[in-house]
């Protein structure tokens, strides 16, 4: 027998216990994060479903009641869809662990040549994201062509569909299969500390998108033109000269291909940054509102959220690959989730499983993100009317509201458990009284 394909040693009685501890510990908290999905999401959908028939006073002048329970349906739409996406993926997620499907994927592997072992490892991981699709695309496509055509958003056609399905799996590998072999190279060679060096590796990934997005990988998907000049372009530079924010372009996306919903976001960083104004909402607003619409993401930046945030990401992904550098040692860790690998995919199994079942151990940090996210979000709203004008960014913003079918009230529970922007009244709230 090739010694890379040689099973591990057989568990202890301790591991084997543990590892049946484990497998409860995993299947409670499963059922725990869908069981607290379910009711907030009923929660909202009772708390919607009250409120369908009253504009919020707030918005009353600006927004129709026929609006509003448009708006209403499209949400509860949304919500139902993606309670039975969760479903799916929980199922998906039991079938790959508990009922032995990813250990089905390491049996498969060990019948290739043995000439193919180093690359058994990258083609368990990739068959994993194989299967995890089976689950996500026919959502997707399901969420774009039925749910968004019937309220009116999509703009996408099913040839654009798959393309744009083909062209992001060839950037993912292009971009993503080096990276996964060197960490899984880093796994196997640099000894019990292999997740400081696959750290660096993650962070240098990063940036290394965040530099190529804007010119290489965005273009792929989307035409951008340069921001005509006129009233909006002249607002524009005029509030980047105010705050002192270079940029190397202001573009216009042809987000419209797509779909009717509105946004505008900035790419790069350094002297490489871009701002990005998407044309449908070009369309929607007026040169006062984008300028406010602006300051408010100028706002962002200048606040160092931004910064803060990849700060954030830098830390939790460092404490993530530490606990997965010990979890990799631990055999009650591969048998508790139903595997038994070899020695020539140890490594990939562990990484897969890792990304596997950490959210369902990390869901409680959500609200924590989300309150931080929604009070980054007044912040820029409080640094946006310094720089532009307050009823501007009020009108722009219940304009996005009406346009993009958002909710105008939301259950205090459930907007805490999901929403990283601040409900529309409370926000709407906050920056009339100033």
């Amino acid at each position: 027998m090739n010694p890379s394909i040689a099973p591990l040693p057989p568990l202890t009685p301790q591991d084997e216990a543990q590892s049946i501890a484990f497998s409860l510990l995993f299947l409670c908290m499963l059922l725990l994060s869908l069981a607290l999905k379910l009711w907030l999401s009923m929660r909202q959908i009772r708390h919607v479903a009250r409120h369908r028939d009253q504009v919020p006073e707030p918005f009353a002048p600006s927004i129709s009641l026929h609006a509003h329970q448009r708006a209403a349906a499209y949400t509860v739409a949304r919500i139902r869809l993606s309670l039975l996406e969760a479903m799916a993926q929980a199922g998906g997620l039991v079938v790959l662990t508990m009922l032995g499907g990813l250990q089905g994927l390491i049996v498969l592997g060990a019948l290739l040549p043995e000439s193919w072992d180093g690359w058994r490892g990258p083609i368990l991981v990739l068959s994993v994201l194989l299967v995890s699709s089976l689950i996500d695309v026919p959502f997707a496509w399901w969420r774009q062509f039925h749910l968004e055509e019937r309220f009116g958003f999509n703009r996408m056609t099913r040839r654009l569909f798959v393309a744009d399905l083909l062209r992001s799996t060839l950037v993912g590998l292009v971009l993503g299969l080096p990276l996964l072999i060197a960490v899984l190279a880093v796994m196997g060679a640099a000894g019990s500390l292999w997740w400081i060096w696959a750290w660096g590796l993650w962070m240098g990934f990063n940036l290394f998108v965040l530099w190529v997005f804007p010119g290489v990988v965005a273009p792929l998907f989307n035409r951008f033109e340069p921001l005509p000049e006129g009233p909006v372009r002249e607002r524009v530079q005029g509030l980047l000269k105010r705050v002192g924010f270079a940029a190397r372009g202001l573009f216009v996306m042809d987000g419209s291909r797509r779909s009717a919903h509105g946004n505008a976001y900035f790419t790069g960083f350094g002297k490489a940054r871009r701002i990005v104004f998407f044309d449908t909402l070009l369309a929607q607003l007026d040169e006062n509102e984008i300028e406010a619409v602006l300051a408010h993401e100028l706002g962002h930046f200048k606040l160092r959220h931004l910064q803060r945030r990849l700060l954030t990401l830098s830390g939790g992904s460092l404490l993530g690959l530490a606990l997965l550098g010990w979890l990799s040692e631990q055999a009650w860790f591969f048998a508790g989730l139903g595997t038994a690998p070899d020695r020539a995919v140890i490594d990939a199994t562990a990484l897969v499983l890792f990304m596997l079942v950490a959210p369902v151990f990390f869901f409680l940090l959500g609200p924590l993100s989300h309150y931080f996210s929604r009070r980054d979000e007044f912040a820029a709203d409080a640094f946006a009317v310094q720089h532009a004008d307050r009823a501007a960014l009020i009108a722009a913003l219940t304009k996005l509201y009406r346009d993009n079918a958002a909710p105008l009230s939301s259950d205090p529970l459930y907007s805490a458990a999901h929403d990283s922007h601040p409900p529309a009244s409370e926000r709407i709230a906050r920056l009339s009284t100033g």
